[in-house]
Order: C-alpha cells, then structure tokens, then sequence
C-alpha cells in the first residue's frame, strides 16, 4: 500500500515537472524528480500526523476544515488559498440546501 502511494506520488510529481520543463523550457532529471517526489511524500506523511494530532488535541478523532486551516497557517499563501475555498465550499453548500428546499416544497 505505501508503495502504491509512493509510486502515484512520484508519477504526480513527474507529471509536474514536464508541466514545469515544457513551460519553462527547462528539464529536470531523473534524480531531480525522485529528490522531489520523496521530499513530498515525507511532508505528506509530516502534514498526516500533524492533522491527526490537531483532532486529537480538540477531543476529535476526525480531522476538519480548522485542522487545515491550522496546518497552513506557516504559508500566509496557502492559508489564504485554504480559507478562500472552504468559503466556497459553504456557499456551494448553502446553495444546494436552497435548492432542496425549494424542491421539496414544490412537491408538498
């Protein structure tokens, strides 16, 4: 299983640095891809343990939006990122209960 994981990682990784090399009109060896996709995968597992400790610490055993939140406090960017589509998220929310009101009002 980890290395499924690993491997997905890796292709991911490899699939964005082409992007990157095609974009840029760079290239990035093979070494360079795998430096990079076991850097990821290590702070993936860094930031899993982090969440779970974050839901454990408020009494929780799943983790949430304000775990998130909590984790990409670090990076003013990637918090402004997380907040920006978690208000997103509550509004496409709002809209579909809205919806289903209405629908389930007009069958009544």
């Amino acid at each position: 299983m980890l290395e499924r994981l690993k491997a997905a990682v890796h292709y991911n990784v490899g699939c964005l640095c082409q992007e990157v090399a095609e974009d840029q009109d760079i290239q990035f060896s093979k070494q360079t891809i795998a430096a990079i996709s076991e850097i990821t995968f290590r702070q993936c597992e860094i930031f899993a343990k982090d969440l779970e400790m974050f839901a454990r610490h408020a009494k929780r055993s799943t983790i949430n939006l304000d775990d998130v939140k909590l984790l990409a406090r670090r990076s003013s960017s990637l918090e402004k990122y997380i907040s920006q589509k978690a208000e997103e998220l509550v509004l496409n929310n709002l809209e579909q209960k809205e919806r289903k009101k209405k629908k389930s009002g007009t069958t009544k």
